[in-house]
């Protein structure tokens, strides 16, 4: 068997992951898909409810993912992938997993980097987060767990907006949206009570695996998002303060309630490949927990017409993926950063105390 790209299907309690499971396991096109179910507890009802053929593999897991993927997870990946090779399982082209509503998302993409058993085997295609459209500000705003499923996913799906509203209110969906949109302004999102939601987009994530040459970078990366969204966050913040407004920064796009950051480190010129290694060694060091995700695309000094992407998360980064050049004119390095607590001026003082030079980000008040 070759590598199997696995996605993760996350988003808080009673979001409609199951749901929408159970839509994918009933679709024949994707019969030859494995499931592995996280259920909170020692004893889950989930299981029970999905039904699947004969030829579909659902394993169930209990307990934290987050804590368990470092064994019981990775073995049922392992013992799933034995099992299909064989024979004693049908075989299966693809892996979805997924994780109890309470899961934070990152060490469980972080194992599935790192775990070199499982990098032979599986590659991380995507993060895909369902969120209950007229619950979902609400959540996002008081569970952390809610705003990390959604700061980290490559796709999101909105779920019961096919619900009605209180007409006495604002639409919740409304703003269910723009909280998303403050948190993730990249992930691509789409409605899963749309007639025109085709449920193979959840499969159509592409995977970073250094051992490919594919990988669409821009696509990837959509570091223009994050620095388009400071370019508006700075233009708003001198047009309130030029009108004499107290501006309170609820319209920063990268800035959530809780303490999620998302934001762009570039920079004009070629990095040299020491300081900026031991920059990424010493963030590593300080703040590895709080890093959720970390992406980018890098110009080093020594190579300068040989650009290297990188994907880390939390304390675990993937082998440098060298491209045999670059994907369009734009040949500066961008280092896309989703934090937990973690400040944009943090990660370029970093950089600046090595002696590198970010570009100058926009300046907060």
């Amino acid at each position: 068997m070759s590598t199997i790209p696995v996605t993760l299907l996350t988003g808080f309690l009673g979001a409609g992951k199951s749901t929408l499971l159970k839509r994918i396991l009933r679709d024949p096109r994707f019969s030859d898909t494995a499931v592995v179910v996280n259920e909170f507890g020692e004893v889950g009802l989930d299981g029970a409810l999905i039904s699947h053929s004969p030829d579909q593999t659902v394993e169930m897991t209990s307990g934290c993912l987050c804590c368990t993927v470092r064994g019981d997870i990775r073995d049922t990946l392992l013992r799933l992938h034995a099992d299909a090779e064989s024979g004693r399982l049908p075989t299966f082209e693809r892996l979805v997993i997924e994780t109890t509503g309470l899961a934070d998302p990152a060490p469980v993409i972080a194992t599935l980097m790192q775990d070199p058993r499982l990098v032979r085997r599986y590659a991380l295609a995507g993060v895909v987060t369902l969120v209950d459209s007229l619950a979902g500000a609400d959540t996002l705003s008081r569970h952390e767990e809610a705003a990390k499923q959604a700061a980290v996913a490559d796709l999101l799906v909105l779920s019961k907006t096919d619900m009605v509203a209180d007409a006495h209110s604002e639409d919740p969906r409304h703003q269910t949206c723009k909280a998303l949109e403050r948190l993730n302004p990249v992930a691509r999102r789409f409605d899963a009570q749309a007639l025109e939601f085709d449920l193979k987009e959840l499969f159509e994530l592409q995977a970073f695996d250094p051992s490919a040459h594919s990988l669409d970078v821009q696509a990837w990366l959509a570091a223009e998002a994050y620095e388009g969204a400071e370019a508006d966050h700075h233009d708003q913040h001198h047009h309130d303060h030029g009108a004499g407004h107290d501006h309170q920064h609820s319209h920063d796009v990268n800035r959530h309630s809780l303490s999620i950051r998302a934001f762009c480190v570039t920079f004009e010129d070629a990095v040299a490949t020491d300081p900026f290694t031991r920059t990424l060694e010493t963030m590593i060091a300080r703040m590895g927990p709080a890093l959720l995700r970390v992406k980018g695309i890098v110009q080093l000094a020594e190579k300068p017409h040989t650009p290297v992407v990188f994907h880390g998360v939390q304390h675990v980064f993937h082998d440098p993926l060298i491209l045999p050049d670059w994907p369009d004119a734009d040949h500066r390095t961008k280092l896309v950063f989703v934090t937990d607590g973690v400040e944009h001026p943090e990660i370029e003082g970093l950089f600046r105390e090595a002696g590198l030079s970010p570009a100058r980000a926009f300046a907060r008040a």
